[in-house]
């Protein structure tokens, strides 16, 4: 987009407090993955990797729980709702939503901690989530599953331009998330 994704303004909050609110309906202890930020705790990629894979290996290797909920934050479409449902479905194993078409929602999905040594491997070989997600077995999530919770996608709807920032703002009228202050 050529400037900072998680400072994006949608609606009257910026991507990172609206995915921030969301985190907190199901979590107490919110972590940005990545460089350092005022008022966050951050998580540096210790893991030599590129993409979403660094952050997540980097996650799962410093457990505060037995699972990671990792959310992009350039989804600001986000709902608490859907978060709530997944958190109830996991157990043991990644819990990953799959789209229309067969591609897996990696970057809105929880991760068990024990795939930890896994996911660093696969970083260091140069694979991504979705290589991650071929070497591990996981719980997928169907479109029939997810859009009987009420769910139209807007939980993975990525904003990596102003079009689609337009397109989603049209399709996904936000609602104000609850405030945070970035404190965890």
């Amino acid at each position: 987009m050529g400037r900072d994704k998680a400072d994006v303004r949608v609606g009257g909050s910026s991507m990172l407090a609206r995915v921030a609110a969301a985190l907190g309906t199901v979590s107490t202890h919110v972590v940005l993955l990545g460089p350092d930020r005022a008022g966050w705790e951050c998580w540096p990629d210790s893991v030599h990797a590129e993409g979403p894979l660094a952050g997540i290996a980097t996650a799962l290797q410093r457990p505060t729980s037995e699972s990671v909920v990792l959310v992009a934050v350039d989804h600001p479409f986000i709902s608490s709702a859907t978060l709530q449902r997944m958190v109830r479905l996991f157990s043991k194993l990644p819990v990953v939503p799959v789209d229309e078409t067969g591609v897996r929602q990696v970057t809105c999905a929880i991760y068990p901690t024990s795939i930890a040594n896994a996911a660093r491997e696969e970083a260091s070989a140069g694979g991504s989530i979705q290589t991650l997600l071929d070497r591990v077995s996981f719980v997928p999530i169907t479109p029939r599953e997810w859009q009987g919770w009420g769910e139209d996608g807007r939980s993975w709807f990525s904003v990596d331009t102003e079009e689609a920032l337009a397109i989603g703002a049209a399709a996904y009228p936000a609602k104000e998330p609850p405030q945070r202050d970035g404190r965890t």
